[in-house]
């Protein structure tokens, strides 16, 4: 069987280093393009979550059974960046 292999092993030899080089390579580009999106994800999202109006509120109680007096279930959310009932606290 190893008779068989040996000269197409040595047909391909000269092109085994460019292509572990280009696949390496390759390999680290996407690793580090993962990185870098998951990153810009992450600090979209935060950015997002910091609009969010809800502690300086004066309906705002900070107790996690009723967080907001006037909207308790879109406290703390995306849907209350916009809050019509935003007051904020004296």
């Amino acid at each position: 069987m190893f008779k068989l292999l040996y000269p197409l092993v040595h047909a391909i030899q000269p092109y085994l280093v460019p292509i572990c080089f280009v696949l390496a390579w390759s390999l680290v580009v996407m690793i580090a393009w993962s990185l870098f999106s998951a990153f810009s994800d992450s600090v979209s999202r935060a950015k997002k979550m910091h609009e969010i109006p809800c502690t300086g509120c004066q309906f705002f109680t900070a107790d996690y059974r009723l967080k907001c007096t006037v909207h308790p279930s879109i406290a703390n959310t995306e849907d209350a960046i916009n809050c019509s009932d935003y007051q904020a606290r004296k």
